[in-house]
């Protein structure tokens, strides 16, 4: 059955009584399973093991993680934390949002190191809540800004999951979704399925449904065909990380995507905050993509579905030029045609200003 009430509302990530809950989307959508969590390391191994998933996401649990290693030592003479940065940095490499979240709690640190112990650790509790508070403000002001961008009447279509379950709240692709939904604007999303980890459909088909915002699921080979029905006017999807050029890291099969679009006269939007964005990257091609094992392509839900010994590839991401992406939309505004100049021109500051 549906969940009963809003995706949208569905708190994938929450702190309460010094731990972090998460909502293991491995099991989506068939059962709804909290796990609880009170270190680093079983965080950094909650993120690895797709527990927790979505860039923004994997951010604001690992600034969770730092805050409840810092409540371990509270009866300690000073904070050492060095540990705890250095599992929750290699849990996953592609996603920027996590180094961003790591690099806004170092310098949380710095800023109460004068003060007590219990201090401290309230500081850094205080700085991971504001992560994930502004993540939230942010995805809904994003989602207006690309809702702007769709015509009335419009069917789209969005890949992997980039919602509510990838996000502090509401969600980047699907917050726009979500607002140009609520303004009339989308009549009909199509969901691709996602492989190998399937997030489209049982997690995005998942969120739509329980917000009755009409969805069909697409396997990705039937892609090509849907758009070349000419019904389909944005692809909209979130990104892991975008370089200072334009390029997006997003998940794997997204390239596939804008390749199609870019045949059938279709609009690729690429939705993400600006703590996506890596502006020490000049393109695409320097960022790092992760590998993940084999089984999970040979495998589904612990059925062998290829031969024994047959080997696989599992990029888990992919690299979209910017030359296929019409808009890139963030809280800071939209981004046409993406090149360097008007990233920088929009971000530079930004950039400065957290260093």
């Amino acid at each position: 059955m549906p969940h009963q009430t809003g995706a949208e509302n569905v708190h994938a990530i929450q702190y309460h009584q010094h731990t972090l809950i998460l909502l293991d989307q491995r099991k989506l959508p068939h059962e709804e399973t909290y796990l609880h969590f009170k270190n680093a390391s079983g965080i950094a191994t909650a993120i690895t093991d797709m527990v927790v998933r979505g860039a923004p996401a994997i951010g604001i649990s690992a600034a969770f993680g730092i805050a409840l290693e810092a409540r371990l030592q509270i009866n300690l003479p000073a904070l050492n934390l060095r540990d705890a940065f250095t599992v929750l940095a290699a849990s996953r490499p592609t996603a920027v949002n996590l180094f961003w979240a790591l690099k806004k709690m170092k310098e949380a640190m710095n800023d109460c190191a004068s003060l007590n112990m219990s201090e401290q650790v309230a500081f850094l509790e205080e700085t991971a809540h504001t992560i994930l508070n502004d993540d939230i403000k942010n995805n809904h002001i994003m989602g207006d800004l690309g809702a702007s961008l769709i015509d009335s009447g419009s069917q789209v279509y969005t890949h992997c999951n980039a919602g509510a379950l990838a996000t502090g709240g509401y969600g980047t692709a699907l917050g726009v979704i979500r607002s140009a939904h609520a303004q009339k604007k989308i009549t009909h999303v199509y969901a691709g399925e996602t492989r190998p980890w399937l997030q489209g459909a049982r997690l995005t088909a998942w969120e739509l449904m329980a917000d009755n915002i009409p969805v069909t699921l697409s396997c990705e080979g039937a892609a090509g065909q849907l758009l070349r029905q000419g019904s389909v006017k944005w692809i909209i999807v979130g990104a892991d990380r975008v370089s200072s050029n334009g390029d997006v890291a997003n998940k794997i099969g997204t390239y596939n995507l804008a390749v199609l679009a870019k045949y059938h006269d279709v609009k690729v939007m690429v939705v993400a905050p600006s703590s996506t964005f890596d502006l020490s990257i000049e393109s695409g091609d320097l960022i790092p993509i992760e590998a993940r094992d084999e089984h999970e392509v040979t495998h589904i839900q612990g059925i062998q579905m290829a031969p024994k010994a047959c080997p696989a590839i599992n990029p888990s991401f992919d690299i979209t030029p910017r030359e296929l992406i019409a808009a890139i939309v963030c809280e800071q505004g939209i981004i046409l045609e993406p090149n360097k100049e008007k990233i920088m021109a929009m971000l530079g500051n930004t950039e400065k200003e957290s260093r």
